[in-house]
């Protein structure tokens, strides 16, 4: 039995050799690899060693070694597919049906593969060309010259609507193949697809296996609508599961026992020219729990690398946001704060080596920037202020699953908070409130229900009937109304779009038309010929006009009036910033909630029973501003 490479790949992806060796082997941690007693002989000093960068196992005493797969078959005696078959279940990869429909498919992405290689070829050379010229005097003059050109394969995509798409098809590629794999912009009311980047410094994306399968293209005109595009989604991107640069860094992050995470591809070329070559970047978007775990399979503590302005501690903050769920032993983040001003580029270019390695030394620990976070913001000068500032350090460790984590950092944030409260240490914390970080040794804990007394029943908290009722307390197999009344008020007024694409392009929705909607709206916007008219037309192709009625159907009455051209586009923008919020804030309360009734399943403390009582609380405010849009 055959199964495709990719879905291979995909279950190794999730499930690291540690977690998989670890339910049969009792592992220690020994560097950068774990070690253990043979599981195939008996022996007192351990040969047995597993590296999770490598993705497999070697045992000294018996010679055997392989992936997860080889050690499932020789531990429990399965058959290849069987391994495969029990391995997918625990990942929860859904296998194929193994049939000729499969094959072909398999052989399908094979096929794109190669026009995907033969699109990063064309580039390539079209950077060699006369017309690259003005590209390569834009590169020199952001020191990438050849031998940073020659290793990420750095091209040109001619500003011409059909140079690729006719470079191509001279090469037997179909057009079917091209508009798969992102290279052409087609749709309904487009009579002849065309080149998707055009004009662009182009930068190949590759996979884990260093294949190329998809494109950033950075602008060379100011005047596009999008400075850096990237590739659709394909059947071979999704920029969510993969890093750019993950290929070349897995070694040296294995080699280093570090990883640097950045913002962009300029950065990433920049640093590794510096002499980091452990270095990855998101794919212009906020870090995402794929690309997490993939971090953590490189080094048990990435480094995140951020402009120290106030975009990068933002995005500091979704990182640990992000994070905290997933913290366990020996796995977390840090974090170095580049100069204001500086990013990533700048201080390779002007400091080389020596500043690089001098901000990424450093990296502060997470705990460190969680404490920051809030302490900055916050005034401490009455007892309700401490209060609050004490509830928003102590909700988010809630999120953290694994209990022994959860507990060291509850005990470290009580330290700092007793340390910080003691009257007779005050002064000394004021005068370092500019740092934002402490520490101390004070003693914490919570009090728990009276002896002999249950857990309080849920009956007891049940949310109110709004708030039971609404979209944020259910499974939504609908539409969510505040996520239609967002989409539809830039739709109904263009012009807004490109005052906050970039937050809608990254947007987590839930409803499947709000999602289809979204897409429309931003490549029209990202099209690079943004005009109404144009606007227009592609709102009114089929899909996009069924998924613009969904949303219709669930908008409410006093958010209609906001739909009309009409309306006016100032008070449209806040309502629609305004609702922004509302969401962001709406999906961290719901995964508050179920973090807070986790801890009081742990933990059945009169804490964590009105913390739970608080967030629903919370929820139905934020329901009832909902329901109440004129407010």
């Amino acid at each position: 039995m055959k199964f495709p490479p990719s879905v291979l790949e995909e279950i190794k992806a999730r499930l690291p050799v540690s977690a998989v060796v670890g339910k049969r082997v009792r592992l220690a941690k020994a560097g950068r690899e774990w070690k253990g007693l043979s599981p195939f002989n008996a022996e007192k000093t351990p040969s047995f060693f597993v590296n999770d960068q490598k993705g497999s196992f070697f045992d000294f005493s018996s010679g055997k070694n392989g992936d997860i797969f080889k050690f499932v078959m020789e531990t429990e005696g399965l058959s290849f597919p069987e391994a495969v078959e029990k391995l997918a279940s625990e990942a929860g990869v859904t296998l194929p049906k193994v049939s000729f429909e499969a094959q072909v498919q398999e052989e399908k992405r094979k096929g794109l593969h190669e026009v995907v290689e033969l699109a990063a070829r064309f580039f390539e050379a079209e950077l060699q060309s006369e017309r690259g010229g003005l590209a390569r005097r834009y590169l020199s003059g952001r020191g990438l010259e050849g031998q940073a050109r020659q290793l990420f394969r750095i091209g040109y995509a001619p500003p011409d609507r059909f140079a690729l798409r006719d470079h191509l098809a001279a090469k037997g590629v179909g057009a079917d193949a091209m508009m798969e794999t992102g290279l052409l912009v087609h749709g309904e009311e487009i009579a002849v697809p065309y080149d998707r980047f055009r004009d662009r410094i182009m930068f190949p994306i590759h996979d884990a296996r260093g294949r190329v399968v998809a494109f950033g293209g950075r602008a060379m005109s100011a005047d596009v609508p999008a400075k850096y595009l990237n590739s659709p989604e394909t059947p071979l991107f999704h920029k969510g599961a993969l890093l750019f640069n993950h290929h070349n860094a897995r070694k040296a992050a294995h080699d280093t026992g570090q990883v640097i995470v950045v913002e962009g591809y300029v950065d990433v070329i920049a640093m590794t020219m510096a002499g980091f070559p452990q270095v990855v970047a998101p794919l212009g978007t906020a870090l995402t729990e794929d690309q997490l775990s993939l971090l953590w399979r490189m080094a048990g503590e990435p480094v995140i690398c951020l402009d120290g302005d106030k975009a990068g501690r933002k995005a500091a903050g979704r990182a640990i946001d992000l994070a905290l769920p997933l913290l366990e032993p020996g796995r977390s983040l840090s974090f170095a704060l580049l100069p204001e001003g500086q990013d990533p580029d700048d201080l390779a270019r002007s400091g080389g080596k020596p500043a690089v390695a001098e901000v990424i030394g450093s990296a502060k620990p997470l705990v460190d920037m969680l404490w920051a976070r809030e302490f900055e913001a916050s005034q401490l000068d009455t007892p309700e202020r401490r209060a609050a500032f004490e509830r928003r350090l102590k909700e988010p460790l809630g999120l953290i699953r694994d209990e022994v984590t959860r507990r060291h950092y509850r005990r470290e944030i009580d330290e700092r908070l007793g340390q910080l409260f003691a009257p007779a240490r005050q002064e000394r914390f004021e005068g370092r409130r500019q740092s934002g970080f402490g520490g101390g040794t004070a003693r914490g804990g919570g009090r728990g229900f009276p002896r002999g007394s249950e857990r309080p029943p849920l009956s007891l908290v049940r949310p109110s009937p709004q708030l039971a009722g609404s979209q944020m307390m259910q499974r939504r197999h609908g539409e969510n109304t505040r996520e239609a009344f967002i989409l539809l008020a830039l739709a109904s007024h263009p012009d807004l779009v490109m005052r906050c694409v970039d937050e809608i392009a990254e947007l987590a929705l839930d409803g499947t038309a709000a999602e289809r909607f979204r897409q429309a709206l931003v490549e029209a916007a990202f099209d690079g010929s943004f005009d109404q008219e144009a606007f227009g037309r592609r709102l009114e192709q089929t899909r996009v006009a069924e998924a613009r009625a969904a949303l219709l159907a669930v908008t409410q009455p006093a958010e209609r009036l906001k739909l009309a051209q009409t309306a006016d586009p100032e008070s449209v923008f806040d309502s629609i910033r305004q609702a922004l919020v509302l969401h962001h804030r709406a999906r961290t309360l719901h995964s508050e909630l179920k973090a807070a009734e986790r801890a009081l399943a742990d933990e059945p403390t009169e804490a964590n029973f009105a913390w739970m009582k608080d967030v629903k609380a919370r929820l139905e405010t934020i329901e009832g501003t909902e329901a109440n849009p004129e407010k």
